[in-house]
C-alpha cells in the first residue's frame, strides 16, 4: 500500500501536545546500541576491550551495532572494517548483530548500477560474518534522482534483506541527508527493507516518520538516532543510539522499566539524557571521545584515546563525566534497592495498571 498524499499531509501537521500524548504507551523496545572502536596507546584497537563491551552489551539485552559511526566506520580501511566483522563474529559466536555498509568512495562513477554493486559487495560480506547490514548512505547514493534512492534499497533488499537503512544528518557526516517525507514513504514499501535510522536530531522529523509508519506499515521499526532526545522510545521509536556504547546495562535496565510502566524509568532516563547532552555538544563527532573517557572511567576500556584522526575533547571534561558516572551509579543502585513503582490508578494514563508478571522484569 502506498501512502497517499492524505496520508502524508496528515503525518506533516504540526505537532499537538494530544497528539504526542497520545502515542505514550509501555512496550517492550527493541534496542540496538552502536559499539564503540577502543584504542590502545599505539594508536590501533583494542580487540580485548572491544569483545568485553560486545559481551556487556548483548548482556544487558541489548543488539550490538558494528561498524558504525560510534567505530569509526568512515575512518577505517576495508580491511580494518573487515577485521571488526571477523572480532565480532568471533566473540558474538551466532548472536546477532547489525553492522555498517559504509561505501563513501568506493561507488564508481556513482551510476545507480555502480552505488548498487558497492552496497552488495558490502552486504554480502556482513551476511558472511552472520551480521544484519544497515546501510550508510553516501555521496553517490543522495545525488540520485528519488526513484532511483529507492530502487537501491528495494535491490539490496531484495538480495540481502531483511537489512535497515539510515537517514544520517550532516552534523554527523558530510554524506548524509535527512530523506523528504514522501521518499520516506516510498522507503515503506520495500519487504526487505524491516527498518531504518533516522538521525536528525529533531523530534518533529521523527514524530512526521512515527505516524506516517503507523498507517502504513505498522510493523516497520523506527530506530531513533537522536541522542539529545532519548526518551523518543516513549513515543513509538525504537532505538539504534551511540550513547548507549556508554552504559548498555544502564540503558537494557531503563527499557525494561518501561516495558513494565514503571516510573523509575524517569528518573534513569533523565540521567542517561544528561549524560548525552555533556557528550554530544558540538563539534558533535567527538562525542567518539567522551564514550572513551567515560568507558575507561568505569573500567571498562584500557585507554581513554579515541582514533587518532577523530576530535578530541578537553581532559577537564573528565571531571563532569566522573560526577556523571556517579550519578548513574547511584540511580541504578536506587532502582535495584527499591519496589516497582507505578502510577496511582486515579492518575489515569497509559503507564497505569501493570500486572504482576511485567513488574517482575525489572527486579
Amino acid at each position: 500500500m502506498v501512502a497517499t498524499s492524505k496520508q502524508e499531509a496528515q503525518a506533516g501537521q504540526a505537532l499537538s501536545v494530544a497528539r504526542v500524548q497520545a502515542r505514550v504507551q509501555p512496550r517492550p523496545i527493541d534496542a540496538i546500541s552502536a559499539l564503540l572502536l577502543p584504542y590502545d596507546d599505539q594508536g590501533g584497537p583494542d580487540w580485548a576491550a572491544y569483545a568485553r563491551n560486545l559481551d556487556l552489551t548483548t548482556g544487558a539485552g541489548i543488539q550490538p551495532a558494528v561498524n558504525m559511526d560510534t567505530g569509526y566506520v568512515h575512518l577505517l580501511t576495508p580491511n580494518e572494517r573487515t577485521q571488526v566483522l571477523r572480532e565480532t563474529a568471533q566473540t558474538l559466536q551466532g548472536r546477532p548483530y547489525v553492522a555498517g555498509a559504509f561505501v563513501e568512495g568506493r561507488t564508481g562513477s556513482g551510476t545507480t548500477g555502480d552505488v548498487i554493486a558497492a552496497y552488495s559487495a558490502e552486504a554480502e560480506q556482513i551476511r558472511a560474518h552472520g551480521g544484519t547490514p544497515i546501510l550508510f548512505q553516501s555521496s553517490a547514493l543522495t545525488a540520485l534522482e528519488p526513484a532511483e534512492i529507492v530502487r537501491v534499497y528495494a535491490t539490496i533488499a531484495a538480495r540481502f534483506g531483511p537489512v535497515l537503512g539510515f537517514e544520517l544528518g550532516t552534523m554527523f557526516a558530510p554524506f548524509g541527508r535527512i530523506y523528504p517525507l514522501a521518499l520516506f514513504a516510498e522507503l515503506l514499501q520495500i519487504p526487505g527493507l524491516v527498518g531504518l535510522k533516522h538521525s536528525s536530531l529533531d523530534r518533529a522529523r521523527e514524530f512526521q516518520r512515527l505516524e506516517l509508519r503507523d498507517r502504513v506499515r505498522p510493523d516497520f521499526k523506527v530506530y531513533t538516532g537522536n541522542d539529545l532526545a532519548i526518551d523518543m522510545v516513549m513515543y513509538g521509536s525504537d532505538y539504534l543510539l551511540g550513547l548507549s556504547a556508554f552504559a548498555p546495562e544502564a540503558f537494557g535496565l531503563r527499557d525494561r522499566l518501561w516495558a513494565a510502566g514503571d516510573a523509575r524509568f524517569f528518573g534513569l532516563n533523565d540521567v542517561l539524557q544528561y549524560l548525552g547532552a555533556f557528550a554530544f555538544r558540538g563539534p558533535v563527532p567527538a562525542y567518539k571521545h567522551s564514550a572513551a573517557q567515560f568507558l575507561h572511567l568505569r573500567g571498562r576500556i584500557r585507554m581513554a584515546n579515541t582514533h587518532p584522526r577523530s576530535p578530541m575533547r578537553p581532559a577537564s571534561d573528565v571531571a563532569i563525566l566522573g560526577e556523571l558516572s556517579r550519578r548513574l551509579d547511584a540511580e541504578v543502585a536506587a532502582i535495584q534497592a527499591g519496589p516497582p513503582v507505578h502510577s496511582a490508578p486515579d492518575v489515569g494514563g497509559p503507564v497505569c495498571g501493570v500486572a504482576p508478571a511485567a513488574e517482575a522484569v525489572v527486579r
